[in-house]
């Protein structure tokens, strides 16, 4: 997978987009970015998709049901009849969705936007908890998270001491959890998440919104990086996380970037689509570094990590051998087409370059203004 294209779909008119090893999609609300990457995930793991459904009792047989069934209720339109799709130039259209082939193993792990909605009272739901109008992606993220539980977890959730890497373990602990203990726990008839802190155990729904918003992306990376002595999930190739910074602080998003650093030299390709000017100063940190051909020690030095036992490894050969590309979701004339700003160029002539997709453009704008009152 390296290179989508796609044109009159839905809310984008034209989207051009060469993934790197880590790709951030930028851009406002509802400019399609949710749509692309539900796109993507849909074009490479269509198979899986179809056997998943079927196993629920849904039928795969005609292609607004399965748009419908997919994207979610009453959403088929959104492939239309001028819709071109092609994916590293293959094209597809809206009936190749009906073909059905022997392979079936899910090669994308999808995180969603609506993550929360999948443990919302503490637990993760079964797929058949949402209605039809829920994407497909919310809920078999959710299937996923609750097999994950049923199958490998007895109590504790939080910390594991096989679960990720200790560098990553006590980023989450100091950013996120302060000290708290998260377990399973079945005082309600059902498992669910609760919280030991000092001389309190409190229930999910207390919990702030940044530690209930981190849940299910910590359930999903325990179950990307699963310890050395269990057997890698090989089938799995690219993963993406849609708005990985809700609900977290700037220290809390830089943990997740470790996150993802570390997914990144697991070999996985991943698509992040954010909000969040932290991601992109990573970015542009990063690209800066590697164009100047720094060491990997300085990447230690960005995050204030020493180089030592617990962190060896984490950033080793990642500025030598891992690329990042920017694309910016931009509506104009209320169409959407995708732009290439990988620079990231403050100083660039373009806007879109300058201002990172309009994620910039306050703090730029703001420092203006005072510049100009402050010498007045």
């Amino acid at each position: 997978m390296n290179h989508l294209k796609i044109k009159s779909f839905g809310p984008i008119e034209e989207a051009n987009v060469r993934f790197g090893d880590l790709t951030l999609l930028v851009g406002a609300q509802a400019s399609g970015k949710s749509i692309f990457l539900q796109l993507l995930k849909l074009l490479i793991d269509k198979q899986h998709i179809r056997k998943s459904v079927e196993q629920f009792n849904y039928t795969w047989k005609k292609e607004d049901d399965i748009l419908d069934l997919y994207f979610g209720e009453d959403m088929a339109a959104i492939w239309s009849p001028n819709s071109e799709v092609s994916l590293d130039n293959k094209p597809y259209s809206r009936n190749s969705l009906l073909s059905k082939k022997s392979n079936a193993e899910e090669q994308l792990f999808y995180i969603p936007a609506q993550r929360i909605l999948s443990i919302a009272d503490g637990r993760p739901k079964n797929f058949m908890e949402f209605d039809t109008s829920a994407p497909y992606v919310l809920r078999y993220f959710s299937e996923t998270l609750r097999l994950s539980l049923q199958n490998g977890m007895e109590t504790s959730i939080f910390p594991i001491p096989n679960l990720l890497k200790g560098t990553l373990r006590k980023s989450f602990n100091d950013s996120i959890f302060h000290d708290g203990k998260i377990t399973l726990d079945d005082r309600t008839g059902q498992k669910k998440f609760r919280m030991s802190i000092g001389n309190m155990n409190v229930p999910f729904i207390t919990w702030s919104a940044g530690q209930k918003e981190f849940m299910p992306l910590l359930l999903a990376f325990y179950w990307l990086c699963p310890p050395s002595k269990v057997k890698t999930k090989d089938s799995y190739q690219y993963v993406v996380i849609e708005e990985p910074e809700m609900g977290l602080h700037p220290q809390a998003i830089k943990s997740v970037i470790l996150q993802v650093i570390d997914l990144l030299s697991r070999g996985y390709k991943v698509i992040i689509s954010t909000h969040s000017p932290v991601l992109l100063e990573f970015a542009w940190a990063f690209n800066l570094l590697k164009n100047s051909q720094s060491p990997d020690t300085a990447l230690y030095e960005l995050f204030d990590l020493e180089k030592n036992t617990q962190t060896n490894r984490l950033f080793d050969n990642i500025l030598t051998n891992k690329s990042i590309s920017t694309f910016y979701f931009s509506r104009e004339n209320n169409k959407v087409i995708t732009k290439d700003i990988s620079t990231l160029d403050a100083d660039s002539d373009d806007v879109n370059i300058a201002e990172w997709g309009g994620i910039s453009q306050f703090a730029g704008k703001a420092t203006d203004i005072v510049s100009k009152y402050f010498t007045e």
